[in-house]
């Protein structure tokens, strides 16, 4: 295939990533070239070409480095090597070098909050006399009680809990001591306190830059600097454990560490990376500072607030219904919040995300497709730099788990286990992972109507959606109606169309529970995007010269009434300052 003019168009300021569209690939789901029922690194490369023709500028790649698979590759024991799962450093050129070949970009996911128990770095760090000692943290277990007192945390060096349930700590025989871990006891925390062990990511950092790689998704990267006083978090509710986050979210010193990041390692390759740091907690003032080109430390942020949203009184496993208003009100918030500084990250799905067509939409037959390019048309319209994750593109729903046994996730199978102990009701916990599941997404990509969905020859690691014989790509190329062809015209139009990537952005019908509408404004071409978050006839009050404005762009095959929108119908009007003037 012919190299586009890869990367994006640069932007005002000289930013590629600003008209950019990045897709990420979770390799594992994504096409599996050896038939042993997971994806690797020349599946990617052999299904290129859909990504070329989809328009994407960037491919985010989730981890393929070595690892136990404790947290599907977000447990990393070798941060310079391809784990044999997917393949090996050759197949990665080889993928390299065809990502370029096509004009697009290649991001590699960086898990450098924690690694895994296997990694040489931690096994040397257990022995109390070893300079790596320092590169984690490692404590003491807490007064006289010891690891086998009566009440488990009577030992634990603080009350914290873990992300993936259970304590934050685990304790080391061989040590005599316990090691902090916020997330599985097999991704033990790095101590970024200590610089020898900063330096040593740093260099890892540059080896793979100067391999061609261009830039990295830096997983939970606000979590790296901890109080050093690792003090008890105030108690969640009525469980055992306490709330760690208000020493180690956005902590003392991360602002410092992201900036020697910037100088040791991002700034000897000026203008040719994308930088985004996932950033749970993050709130709109801190992202400005971390996204200040000023300040030199990430081009863009991934933040959480929308995605939980919908999160009910006992969390995401507990959903409520989204309330649209509270939708367009966040959104809006980050809009104007980044306006002058900073940048937006735009995404409704990644790897530990629900569907969204699922999640936001509706995902029966007859809605699906709509419901699905109504989402895609709202989200890529705002400011920033949208995000797509694999089998988006075709409108990928939930997968249909019937129970526990149909999980991989350690988030689900840890929290079903710690539910189901706490007394609670066990089809009530399996409606709230089918809802909230990260295996939602890690479902295999569904390719083709065959029994492997065009996936894999062999036994796929997690059961493929049945629905794949209706939702795959092969059927939603030759479909121009499809969501795949709306996702074209949708990236087409952002590369096509400045004010997509420079207008600003000014919300509208802010009370309504229906319909979320919004204008970008650049130098003189104004845009109306509208979206019917419902599965009813809505109307709207259009201004006289927006009802006969250009349609650039919809998902319905013909235009119906300027006044009224359709269910789950999308739409983006233009004018320009000469048409608005007559």
């Amino acid at each position: 295939m012919e190299r586009r003019d890869g990367g994006g168009a640069a932007g005002e300021d000289g930013a590629w990533w600003r008209s950019a569209v990045v897709y990420q690939i979770y390799p594992r789901s994504f096409a599996d070239s050896d038939g042993d029922g997971i994806g690797d690194l020349d599946g990617i490369t052999s299904r290129l070409d859909h990504l070329a023709e989809l328009g994407v500028d960037v491919l985010w790649l989730s981890p393929v480095y070595p690892s136990p698979q404790a947290d599907n590759g977000y447990d990393i024991s070798d941060y310079q090597d391809v784990d044999p799962l997917f393949g090996d450093l050759a197949a990665f050129d080889r993928l390299l070098a065809a990502v370029h070949g096509r004009g697009m970009r290649l991001v590699m996911d960086l898990v450098v909050n924690h690694t895994s128990d296997r990694h040489p770095w931690f096994r040397e760090s257990r022995d109390p006399a070893s300079p790596k000692r320092s590169w984690y943290w490692w404590r003491p277990p807490r007064g006289a009680a010891g690891p086998g007192a009566a009440r488990p945390h009577d030992a634990e060096p603080n009350n914290w809990g873990s992300f993936f349930s259970g304590p934050a700590w685990t304790y080391d025989g061989a040590s005599g001591a316990y090691y902090l871990h916020l997330f599985a006891p097999g991704q033990p925390d790095l101590n970024w306190e200590e610089p020898e062990m900063r330096q040593a990511v740093y260099a890892m950092m540059r080896w793979w830059l100067e391999r061609g790689v261009d830039g990295f998704r830096m997983d939970v990267v606000n979590l790296i600097s901890k109080d050093p006083a690792l003090p008890d978090g105030p108690l969640r509710g009525d469980g055992p454990y306490g709330d760690g986050s208000p020493f180690y979210l956005c902590g003392p010193r991360v602002h410092e560490y992201l900036q020697e990041m910037h100088r040791e390692v991002f700034a000897r390759h000026p203008g040719r990376l994308l930088t985004v740091g996932e950033m749970p907690g993050v709130t709109v003032e801190q992202a400005r500072l971390f996204t200040d080109p000023a300040r030199a430390e990430v081009d863009m942020v991934f933040q959480f607030e929308h995605v939980s949203l919908d999160h009910g009184p006992g969390g995401k496993f507990d959903p409520k219904p989204l309330r649209l208003t509270e939708l367009k009100a966040s959104l809006a918030r980050w809009q104007q919040g980044l306006a002058d500084t900073g940048w937006n990250s735009l995404y409704w799905n990644n790897h530990d995300q629900p569907r969204t067509v699922s999640r936001f939409g509706d995902d029966r037959p007859a809605h699906r497709v709509r419901s699905a390019t109504m989402l895609a048309t709202v989200l890529h319209l705002h400011r920033g730099t949208p995000y797509v994750y694999q089998g988006e593109e075709l409108g990928m729903t939930n997968a249909p788990f019937a129970s526990i046994e149909d999980f991989r996730d350690i988030e689900s199978l840890n929290h079903y286990a710690q539910a189901l102990a706490a007394g609670q009701d066990p089809e009530r916990v399996l409606h709230g992972l089918r809802a909230m599941g990260r295996d939602n997404a890690r479902t295999p990509m569904q390719w083709d109507a065959s029994p492997g969905a065009g996936f894999s020859t062999g036994t796929p690691w997690i059961a493929v959606n049945p629905n794949h014989t209706t939702v795959n790509a092969a059927d939603a190329r030759r479909d121009p109606g499809s969501v795949y062809h709306h996702y074209r015209r949708l990236i087409d139009l952002r590369h096509r169309e400045p004010a997509v990537v420079h207008g600003d952005f000014t919300p509208l019908l802010p009370e309504d529970e229906r319909v979320y509408a919004f204008t970008r404004r650049h130098r003189g071409t104004t845009l109306l995007v509208l979206g019917n978050f419902t599965g009813e006839h809505v109307p709207v009050d259009l201004p006289p010269h927006w009802r006969t404005a250009e349609l650039v762009l919809g998902n319905l095959p013909e235009p119906g009434a300027p006044a009224v929108l359709e269910p789950w119908e999308a739409r983006v009007h233009r004018i320009t300052e000469e048409e608005d003037a007559r």
